[in-house]
């Protein structure tokens, strides 16, 4: 009887300590969404390319064009200096069976509002934005 409960016990503490781990697991991953909000909100391009995959696909208004990340922070600064943010919010998060992550969210400027999508995937074991997307509404 002694052994059944430490057979439990023992596997009621592996089973809480998966879950914890998955939970850390999660957390990061939310973090690196969350920074990116951060640095969209703040319209810092030196802040946002730290998330950035070594070559990005970015749109601007219609505008694509395939960017190192040095390129893409000039092109960035530049957005950011002619629509300086009021706000930026996610509206919507998700992610593929595959481990894509994307969100859509909503960039407000004095005269008004881009639509933004993002894409990121795994680059040696980070997600990194490969896609963004700034679209006027």
């Amino acid at each position: 009887m002694k052994n059944y409960k430490t057979l439990v016990f023992v596997l009621i503490l592996v089973i809480v300590s998966g879950f914890s781990q998955f939970s850390i697991a999660t957390k990061v991953q939310g973090d690196v969404l969350n920074d990116v909000r951060a640095a969209i909100k703040m319209g810092s391009s030196k802040e946002l390319v730290k998330h950035l995959n070594n070559r990005i696909d970015l749109v601007i208004d219609g505008d694509q064009a395939s960017y190192s990340k040095t390129q893409a922070e000039f092109v960035l600064k530049n957005f950011f200096k002619k629509y300086p943010p009021s706000d930026f919010q996610y509206i919507h998060k998700g992610a593929s069976k595959d481990g894509l992550k994307y969100a859509i969210g909503k960039y407000s400027h004095q005269g008004g509002t881009f639509r933004v999508v993002l894409r990121s995937k795994k680059f040696n074991d980070k997600h990194k934005i490969y896609n963004l997307d700034f679209t006027r509404d």
